[in-house]
This record gives C-alpha cells, sequence and structure tokens, in this order.
C-alpha cells in the first residue's frame, strides 16, 4: 500500500506499523462504538433484509441502519479471533515459533539484512492464519510440498521465498503456475498462503516470496536501495525477477546469483542461494498467471501489459492470466510503465480501503475503473465487489478490521463447502475460477467446469455489494461473451 499512490495519511499508517508490533490495531478499535445491526451486535431494530438495502434511499432512516449493518462487518474477524481461545493460543504459538525461527536464522546466515522490515520476523500480527503453517495443517501432509528457495533481485537484494507444488505429481505430468506478490508496509509472504494453498490443492504450481524490504527479504541493496513504500518499483522488478527464478533451470541458471551481480558481489560471493527452481520440471512453461494484493495488485497490473520485456528468460512476456487483489489497476503506472490490458484479468475488492469508516452518504468512487479498462480495450475481464469487505479480506492479519474468515479453511472449487467466512470464500472461488478458465487444458481437474463456476451468480451474489456493481466481460470456450454490468441485477 503505497502512500503516494493512495494518500495514506501518516496516522493511518502509524496504526499499520503499530499493528504489526503486537500492540492493538487502532484501526481496528476505532469504531467500536457502532454497533447498529451488524452479526453478533446489540441493536434496538431488527435487521434489514439485504434486498432491501439495495434500494434503500438516501437520506432515510432505513439507509443509515443498511450502512450500519454493512459496516459491522469490518469489525467481525477481530472480535470472533479475540473471543475464540483456541485461535489465541493457537496465534500466540506460531508468533513464538517465527520469532524463534527468525532468530535461528539470523544466527546462522549472517548475509541476510531483513532488520529495517516490519514483518521481518513474521510474528505478532504478522504472522497471518497461524493455522497454515506446517505442523499445524493436514495440508503439508496429503496435499503440497513446499520448498524454501531464496535469490538475489536483479539490484542485489536477496529475496526470501517458498515453491509450492503438488504432492506426489504424476510421472512427467506438468502444471500450470502463478506466482504471488505481496501487499506492502505489513504484508509478509504467509499472508498469502491462503491462496497458494487452493491452487497446489486444485493442481497448480505456485511460487510465494516476500520483495524488497518486506518480510524476510533484505531490506536494502549493497548500495543503498530500498524497498516497499519507500521505492515502490519493487513491486514491478521484483515480479519480474521471481518470473525470471522460477523459469530457472539447471542448465540456464537464475543469473542474478551468478558472480558478477551486484547480489553475490555484495556479499562477497558467500551467501548460499537457490541457484535455480527446484519444481522446474513440473513446469508448464507455456502456462503462467500472476496475482497480487495493494501495492503487489498494481504490480501484476502492469506487468501483466508489458510488451517490452525486461525478463532474461524469455523473449517476450510469458503471462497468460491475472488476478489483482483491491483492485485491478489500482493505479495507472508503476515505473514509469502504464497498465495496457494485454491478458484477461480478474479485479476482486470491497465496500471499504485501508482505514475503514461508516459511509455518510453513497460511495461515489469508481470501483470498476480497471475492468473498464480492459473491457473497453477488448480483453476479458471480470470484478467482483465485496459487501462488507475491507483491505485485509485478501491478507489474513490478526486484529485488522475484515470480515469474518475462517482460519485454515481451503474451499471446495465448486463452491459445495465454503466454511463460515464471508469475504474469504469469494475470493477463493473466484481466483481459483479465473485461473482455471485461461490457464488449465482438457482433461485437467477445472477445465471442464470453470465457466459455469465463474457464471454460478446464485452462490455469492447476495454478498456482492450494493455500492459498487461487479461486472463481467469474458468468452466461454465455445467463444460466448458473457458480458454484464450488475450481476445482481441479472444478466
Amino acid at each position: 500500500m503505497n502512500c503516494s499512490l493512495y494518500r495514506l495519511s501518516a496516522l493511518a499508517l502509524l496504526c499499520l506499523l503499530t499493528a504489526c508490533g503486537g500492540s492493538p490495531s487502532n484501526t481496528t478499535m476505532a469504531n467500536d462504538n457502532v454497533t447498529n445491526g451488524g452479526e453478533g451486535s446489540q441493536t434496538e431494530n431488527p435487521p434489514i433484509p439485504q434486498s432491501a438495502c439495495r434500494t434503500a434511499e438516501h437520506p432515510s432512516a432505513e439507509w443509515t441502519q443498511c450502512e450500519a449493518q454493512n459496516f459491522a462487518k469490518t469489525l467481525e474477524a477481530p472480535a470472533q479471533q479475540t473471543a475464540d481461545p483456541v485461535f489465541m493460543q493457537r496465534w500466540a504459538e506460531q508468533s513464538l515459533a517465527n520469532f524463534t525461527e527468525y532468530n535461528l536464522r539470523t544466527a546462522t546466515d549472517p548475509y541476510w539484512n531483513s532488520v529495517g522490515n516490519v514483518c521481518a520476523t513474521w510474528g505478532n500480527n504478522c504472522a497471518g492464519d497461524p493455522f497454515r503453517y506446517p505442523g499445524n495443517d493436514s495440508f503439508y501432509d496429503n496435499i503440497g510440498e513446499v520448498t524454501p528457495v531464496n535469490f538475489y533481485d536483479s539490484e542485489g537484494a536477496r529475496l526470501n521465498g517458498r515453491v509450492w507444488a503438488p504432492k506426489n505429481p504424476a510421472n512427467g505430468k506438468t502444471y500450470p503456475a502463478v506466482i504471488i506478490i505481496n501487499g506492502s508496509v505489513q504484508a509478509p509472504e504467509p499472508l498469502y498462503w491462503w491462496a497458494a494453498q487452493i491452487l497446489v490443492a486444485n493442481g497448480y504450481l505456485v511460487m510465494t516470496f516476500d520483495p524488497r524490504a518486506q518480510g524476510r527479504s533484505d531490506s536494502l541493496t549493497p548500495d543503498g536501495q530500498t524497498g516497499s513504500n519507500a521505492n515502490s518499483v519493487v513491486f514491478r522488478r521484483n515480479l519480474i525477477d521471481a518470473i525470471d527464478f522460477f523459469y530457472s533451470t539447471p542448465s540456464n541458471v537464475y543469473p542474478h546469483n551468478l558472480a558478477g551481480a551486484p547480489g553475490p558481489d555484495g556479499d562477497g560471493n558467500l551467501a548460499d542461494t537457490s541457484a535455480f527452481n527446484p519444481i522446474h520440471e513440473l513446469l508448464d512453461r507455456g502456462r503462467l498467471g500472476i496475482a497480487g494484493h495493494s501495492l503487489g495488485a498494481t504490480g501484476v497490473s502492469v506487468v501483466q501489459g508489458e510488451t517490452n520485456w525486461q525478463g532474461t528468460m524469455h523473449a517476450s512476456n510469458p503471462v497468460k492470466a491475472m488476478v489483482a487483489w483491491d483492485n485491478l489497476a489500482l493505479a495507472t503506472s508503476l515505473d514509469g510503465v502504464d497498465v495496457i490490458p494485454r491478458v484477461p484479468s480478474m479485479g476482486q475488492s470491497g465496500d471499504y480501503f485501508l482505514t475503514p469508516s461508516p459511509y455518510t452518504e453513497p460511495p461515489t468512487e469508481n470501483k470498476n475503473a480497471g475492468f473498464d479498462l480492459w473491457r473497453d480495450s477488448g480483453v476479458d475481464s471480470f470484478q467482483i465487489n465485496i459487501q462488507g469487505a475491507t483491505h485485509y479480506e485478501w491478507s489474513l492479519l490478526h486484529q485488522f478490521p475484515a470480515t469474518s474468515w475462517e482460519a485454515g479453511k481451503i474451499i471446495a472449487a465448486d463452491g459445495s463447502d465454503n466454511g463460515t467466512g464471508w469475504a474469504q470464500p469469494i475470493a477463493q472461488y473466484y481466483t481459483l475460477a479465473w485461473f482455471d478458465r485461461y490457464l488449465k487444458l482438457p482433461g485437467e481437474p477445472g477445465y471442464d467446469d470453470a465457466d459455469a463456476r465463474l457464471l454460478n451468480d446464485s452462490l455469492f451474489a447476495e454478498r456482492f455489494s450494493w455500492y459498487f456493481p461487479s461486472k463481467r466481460a469474458f468468452k466461454t470456450r465455445a467463444g460466448v461473451m458473457q458480458s454484464c454490468e450488475d450481476i445482481v441485477q441479472g444478466c
């Protein structure tokens, strides 16, 4: 979340940084006095049905109560988790384990330089969903294999990451892949393991990593260049670096790890890096998707459209599909490169953004600007806007404002088992369905019914925003255009 791009106030940023340090989040607590109509709240008036809220006129008492009900959803996750002793114990245990692991890495590998990063330890709020870690999640026993990797970016900072693959792959089988890039400031890699898990569970390879000055990656390059909000170009450049690393092989190793590159020269060529992608043999090199959150959403929006490709492993851009979490083309350029629609892209967003506060009148922001750009450019697109959701539905930070999310949950691909969460199942469902539509091959799980899942409006339409219409304009596999300017109103 880039301060200059999104005009994040100094106070709001302080709230975010304080929350990542482990103190109670001011963002979460600021609106505790809002009790009108929220789930679990006390109110003299019965809740107004969503159908009535969609048509409530402003100004009116009905509209005001509807907005109070809507805003109350932003407080669900922190309230439910704090009241759950099992969640709180698991969170405390994982936070301590992450601190211990970080300290051990610091002691055994002196070439890391992450001390300036807000979430370097992955402790406290930065732990993310504590039920998605090895040792406490059966995913790692039954579904996926995860291998830690690290590599230098093109300017010499060392990046920390993981590559994910289905467990026990069939001999000779290759898979499509998705590379995920974080949001900024308080958003380390574990916050996005929900996406990695549902993708791997449905036949994808995945890469997650911390960009420069994020999480456990280096804070600086050898010549002192930083990252994160202070140097937001890394959300473009490091994504291109990650794509290069993911396509590296023993016969075509990752070039920025080699002697003479800025990183090895800065560390005296002594740091132990990953020379190439350890799951390279499983990769179908023609099927790559990218996904990103917040400033990472701007990164993927820019990178997907680049035709003057700056990577080293391909002569042209290998990206075939993209998903942006809050939101598609959130900014129109990054690192001097404009957003140009090129590949099928989905945007997902919520009613509220970084520091949620109740609306006093209907909002006028255009959440669908990115979608409109793609549609008007003739490139397939889809936009989901989620009722009552905040910026943190896609980065699972305990104590941050968000609708209810179920710890450790991987939903069913067809939506038959969505668990108890509100916005998270929507994020999982549509992310998977979009990539299945554009990256899967005949005979692979998810290929045959991808269109049907994207068109199954009855599943989640009641959770779509009444302020910001959800839209689509994409072709089915049969070449039929599915165009809709307001999914809830009917297509």
